[in-house]
């Protein structure tokens, strides 16, 4: 079986190595001419780090980003709201939080993808369905063919558009900052984690190790204005005057041409990801807002999943399918929880900003665990040789 994927980033290339440990032939093209390098950091929960650790990968082990073991909620200048049961979370589930660069992270799964063969400078504009499989075409004029296709080539997906439709893009009327630079700070604890919320915007900063942070900073302006971005570094900073210390001694650390700037978007939620040997994954099939933190995450799920179901069925069609049915209420509810999320994270009015301050403050400690636990609950499907060794392990640890 030969595999043709879409898109290098962090969802193709966990599938990528999901499918070549199952014994299937991959080919990936990646329309960016090289490896990125630049952006901003991601947060790897607890879900995503199961699935990546039944594929070989340790973070923690491959000195890799920064565990997360401190999570605060702060005030626009500081002033400490909450803090959130990040360490024990992870106890509980049995696996670690871990903020890294993204570039980082894509560097490591292409390390880990040994010799597969990933095309840049390759952008996949179409595709087309035979009795031998399907094929691909590059905008550049190259070809290729496959057994199937997975597309994973982000929210403005070209085999989204030809599998499902060119549906509208979600716009929310704010834009997000994002950058990594060289910092430290008092507020800023070994594998902290620390999130700001003012009216209509908010502000994070998190340690990924090495002496590194990781930030980003939402503000609500004008859709058409969230999606061009012109403004400065020195823009960004006047929206944060009075705001706690550090935020701006981090905004003024950051070269400029460091700082992305990306509109807060998604998509309405497609029921249907493939046709035939074609299906999707990662942001292509689901894009999400950032709020649960989520978007990376739920790709790396993806890539698992989509290998799994593609080895337990006797025809990859039957295994398409079954993955996207594995997928769909999972995903689902994660962008439409993240939805729910950013409109209370974005309010603007003094008042309703007060009452979100108040009740994030004062709600009963066992309701804001399982608001946060909620996401990072999910387990790579294991094999039924493998379940029935653990199951006799665990037995045996019980005796």
């Amino acid at each position: 079986m030969k595999a043709l994927i879409a898109g290098a980033g962090v969802g193709g290339l966990t599938a990528a190595i999901a499918l070549r440990a199952r014994g299937v032939e991959v080919e990936v093209f990646e329309a960016a001419p090289e490896s990125r390098t630049s952006g901003g950091g991601l947060g790897i929960a607890c879900n995503a780090t199961k699935a990546l650790t039944a594929l070989g990968i340790d973070l923690p082990s491959a000195g890799v980003g920064r565990v997360c073991e401190r999570f605060t909620l702060r005030t626009a200048r500081g002033r400490l709201m909450r803090e959130l049961p990040i360490r024990s979370i992870a106890t509980e589930l049995g696996s670690p939080v871990v903020n890294l660069r993204r570039s980082d992270l894509v560097t490591l799964l292409r390390d880990k993808a040994g010799d597969t063969p990933i095309h840049y400078g390759a952008e996949v504009v179409g595709y087309g369905r035979g009795d031998n499989g399907v094929s691909v075409t590059c905008a550049d004029g190259r070809t290729a063919t496959g057994d199937l296709l997975v597309g994973a080539d982000g929210i403005r997906s070209a085999i989204r558009a030809s599998t499902i439709g060119r549906d509208p893009i979600n716009e929310y009327g704010y834009v997000c900052w994002i950058a990594t630079v060289a910092f430290e700070h008092s507020r800023l604890p070994p594998g902290g984690a620390a999130h700001y919320w003012g009216r209509g915007q908010r502000f994070g900063l998190i340690d990924i190790g090495g002496g590194h942070v990781y930030w980003w900073g939402t503000k609500n302006v004008p859709v058409e204005r969230a999606r061009r971005w012109t403004g400065t570094k020195h823009d960004i900073l006047r929206c944060y005057e009075g705001w706690a210390r550090e935020v701006g001694e981090v905004i003024s650390r950051t070269p400029e041409a460091d700082i992305v700037s990306v509109p807060a978007q998604d998509r309405t939620f497609a029921d249907s990801w493939g046709d035939g040997p074609v299906t999707l994954l990662g942001d292509a099939a689901h894009p999400m807002l950032t709020s649960l933190s989520q978007g990376a995450g739920s790709a790396i799920e993806d890539g698992y999943t989509l290998a799994y179901h593609l080895a337990h069925a006797d025809d990859v069609v039957v295994g398409l399918r079954r993955y996207e049915d594995a997928r769909r209420e999972r995903t689902r509810w994660l962008v439409s929880a993240s939805r729910r999320l950013s409109r209370t994270e974005q309010i603007e009015h003094p008042v309703a900003v007060g009452l979100r301050d108040l009740v994030l403050r004062y709600a009963p400690a066992s309701a804001v665990r399982g608001q946060n636990i909620a996401p990072m609950r999910w387990d790579p499907p294991q094999d039924r040789a493998r379940q029935t060794r653990k199951s006799r392990a665990d037995k045996e640890i019980t005796r």
